[in-house]
């Protein structure tokens, strides 16, 4: 079978990597460095599988620039470019998806849409409308950075937006590539579908926001953050997972997935989902301000990615602390070895560990890795188990 996948970030190369192990895949993309590095074997994230099945595993994929190549003659099209959520319009920008929507629309072909890439609910039932097609579904993925092809190899569970034939042959697809046996697969509408992808992230996010107000309690009164965390998760119900202290949630999904499930809730009513967003602005500003207290003359930023093995650094809870300092007129200097620039947001980018430890009269750390060790006594870092 050939398919097509539309997108090559951490959803859609991984999806791709995943389905070729058995089938013909065409990778779309509009940057040519990323289609030479892909159809090189190199990958162009950082995720230890894909890395490994690109060295070592025969993959019939090819990415290419040119959507005609890549969608005809494709059985399923899995479209997974990116989506955001736009603050000052309030409203979850979609022109990416429906951009390859209209290309595969002019062609005419016997294809069938799976969209990976996270919508608003109700929008495969506008599309539907509003190009008059059926051929458009929903599958949504749970995946995370860095470990994107891990969780399509040992999947939590598969969730496809229809009760229909074609929906169980992709969900098949999704099976026959994954290492992981028995694994749960849910049928549902694609509305539905579309829902349980906000409210999933949004009750993670919920999660992340409500250990950071813990910690910042214990912050402020003096406790130790370890040993209530540690208490409260011996309580089977809360568990001790997912509970580590940041500087706030960020990353591809997250933020844009809460205010966009937030914007879901016009008219009706709640107080939970608006507190989750606002929480972590609030989060934000109190690191920011634990910071200035410190009254450093150089604040020496330790890396702008979320966590560790990972190389994206897209809506990072540290770029927000970055723009809160930079108001209070603090020196700021980053380091950052996957940046070739030397400087990042008009800041000065450091390429040498030791020069920037020495600068720095404290180093902001969102996550405590083992280089910082030798200079723990300048790190601020809310990380407490050193993971995650």
């Amino acid at each position: 079978m050939k398919i097509a996948v539309a997108g090559t970030g951490y959803v859609g190369l991984s999806i791709a990597t995943l389905l070729s192990q058995n089938h013909e895949v065409v990778a779309l993309d509009v940057i040519p460095e990323k289609v030479d590095m892909i159809n090189n074997r190199i990958s162009p994230i950082r995720d230890k599988e894909i890395e490994e099945f690109f060295q070592n595993k025969e993959l019939n994929l090819k990415a290419t620039l040119d959507f005609k190549e890549a969608f005809t003659g494709a059985k399923f099209i899995v479209i997974s470019t990116p989506t955001n959520y736009d603050d000052e319009l309030n409203y979850f920008d979609t022109s990416s998806v429906e951009d390859i929507i209209e290309k595969v629309t002019s062609l005419g072909i016997d294809t069938t849409m799976v969209i990976k890439s996270t919508i608003p609910v109700g929008f495969i039932e506008n599309m539907k409308k509003k190009y008059n097609i059926d051929n458009i579904m929903f599958s949504p993925e749970f995946l995370r950075e860095g470990k994107a092809l891990y969780d399509n190899l040992y999947p939590s569970r598969i969730i496809v937006g229809e009760k229909s034939e074609r929906a169980e042959e992709f969900a098949n697809l999704l099976k026959e590539g994954a290492i992981k046996k028995d694994i749960q697969v849910k049928f549902m509408n694609s509305t539905e579908a579309e829902a349980v992808k906000l409210f999933a992230n949004t009750y993670l996010a919920l999660r992340v926001a409500y250990f950071n107000e813990l910690d910042t309690y214990a912050e402020l009164k003096g406790l130790n953050t370890k040993d209530i965390i540690d208490g409260i998760g011996l309580d089977p119900r809360i568990g001790t997972h997912y509970n580590n202290p940041s500087f706030g949630y960020g990353g591809y999904c997250l933020p844009k997935d809460t205010k966009q499930l937030l914007a879901n809730y016009k008219d009706i009513p709640e107080n939970m989902i608006e507190a989750i967003v606002k929480s972590n602005d609030t989060r934000k500003q109190h690191i920011a301000s634990m910071i200035l207290k410190k009254n450093p003359k150089t604040v020496g930023i330790y890396r702008l990615t979320m966590k560790t093995d990972s190389d994206n650094f897209r809506a990072s809870a540290i770029q927000s602390i970055i723009e809160l300092l930079k108001q209070n007129n603090v020196e700021i200097i980053i380091y950052e070895p996957t940046l070739d620039s030397n400087t990042f947001a008009d800041l000065k980018v450091i390429k040498d560990f030791d020069e920037f430890k020495n600068i720095s009269d404290i180093i902001v750390a969102n996550r405590l890795e083992e280089e910082l060790q030798d200079c723990k006594d300048k790190v601020y870092t809310r990380d407490i188990f050193a993971r995650d």
